[in-house]
């Protein structure tokens, strides 16, 4: 089949529109159930490349869990501790597949923007993620290969209008892509950058160690980047992507969304979070935003009388600002990625109040002297890959 064609474009107005090779070879995507739309495929497209990409540089499954064209999270195929079962809400007690666990971990890296998500999985679909996934609300999956259960699974959601879409895990694009822009063609190489271990050679601050885990999560970081919306930066803890600040203008503003993700991430782990006592009815997204509101500023809007009683069964204590603080203090270990360079020490600054030890970025600031000097007092190893991942 050489096109496909879709409900609209980004917006209803939009039409007509499609998918299509401009070669007039087949595409390399299969819709095995419901319809996806034009958003749908742009996102499947970019993050079925990004689970490839760090499938081939670390060995491990990937999957990632993609909205609106930019991944929510990503994450490789390691085993999931109890904490993580608890604040990803795993009900299945037994073991996992390492596919199964590569997307629970993805998706849980910012679980309120994967509300709605198009899931990317490098490798076949099982019945562990299919069964996980049910339980999520989300709009489709693209993986090379689905397991007969899987498809099973995944065809009865959604009132049996999920969308679920195979690729050729062997398809490669041509070199050069073209988008036309308000009636105007661009064309450019196709970004075949291979991101590996090689690109973190270059050390440049008095920390030059790079433990194995850091050197993964770096890898995880940068290939994250490499398909999110510029300007982003990514942090990353154990294989995983724990915040992701993607299309901000300025580097710092980058720096601080995707630190505010990382210490919601890691403030969801607080006893007082891991105690809260749900009301039997409460849904997956209802708990998730009322964790999210919890852990805020604004947590008077799930603690005041006739509201708590919503959703919890026994009304919690305050989180203090205090207590958030102190805790946030406890994270360690943590990676960070750039698409481009840091311009000012500001943005090193702020990784660090989130843990960060490792940080990967080009280098070729005129200030590079100033953001080296702030890694160093914070004894954090910082290396310049020399190469900007900027996605449009």
């Amino acid at each position: 089949m050489n096109e496909l064609e879709l409900k609209y474009g980004c917006n209803p107005n939009q039409k007509p529109s499609k998918i299509f090779m401009r070669d007039g070879s087949d595409l390399p995507v299969k819709v095995l159930n419901g319809k996806p739309g034009y958003i749908n495929f742009l996102d499947a497209l970019n993050s079925w490349q990004l689970v490839r990409e760090l499938k081939e540089a670390t060995g491990l499954p990937a999957a990632a869990s993609f909205k609106h064209v930019s991944p929510a999270g990503a994450a490789v195929g390691l085993p999931l501790s109890d904490v993580d079962r608890q604040i990803y809400f795993v009900d299945d007690p037994g073991e996992l597949s390492p596919i199964a666990c590569a997307y629970i971990r993805a998706r849980g890296a910012d679980r309120l923007c994967s509300y709605g998500d198009w899931a990317a999985l490098s490798d076949e679909c099982d019945a562990d993620t299919a069964r996980y996934l049910k339980l999520e609300v989300s709009d489709g999956i693209i993986a090379p290969g689905y397991t007969e259960e899987a498809l099973e699974i995944l065809s009865s959601k959604k009132k049996g209008n999920y969308n679920v879409v195979q690729i050729d895990p062997d398809y490669v694009c041509a070199e050069q892509e073209y988008k036309d822009v308000f009636g105007i063609t661009f064309e450019q190489g196709h970004n075949f950058f291979r991101i590996d271990e090689e690109l973190l050679a270059n050390v440049v601050t008095e920390n030059k160690e790079l433990p194995d885990q850091a050197k993964i999560d770096l890898i995880v970081a940068l290939i994250t980047l490499k398909y999110t919306q510029s300007n982003s930066v990514c942090y990353v803890k154990d294989g995983q992507a724990i915040g992701v600040g993607a299309g901000q203008q300025s580097r710092i503003h980058c720096t601080r969304l995707a630190g505010s993700k990382a210490d919601t991430w890691y403030l969801r782990q607080h006893p007082k979070v891991l105690g809260l006592q749900f009301i039997e009815s409460i849904g997956r997204p209802s708990r998730d935003n009322a964790i999210d509101v919890y852990i805020s500023d604004e947590h008077d809007d799930v603690l005041a009388e006739g509201e708590w009683q919503k959703v919890f069964a026994v009304k919690p204590d305050v989180l203090t600002a205090e207590e958030k603080k102190a805790w946030i203090a406890t994270q360690t270990g943590v990676s960070v990625g750039s698409d481009a360079f840091f311009p000012f020490g500001d943005n090193v600054e702020r990784a660090r109040k989130s843990g960060v030890a490792y940080i990967a970025e080009p280098g070729g600031s005129i200030r590079d002297d100033n953001v080296i000097e702030t890694a160093d007092k914070y004894g954090i190893a910082m290396c310049f890959t020399g190469m900007r991942l900027f996605h449009h």
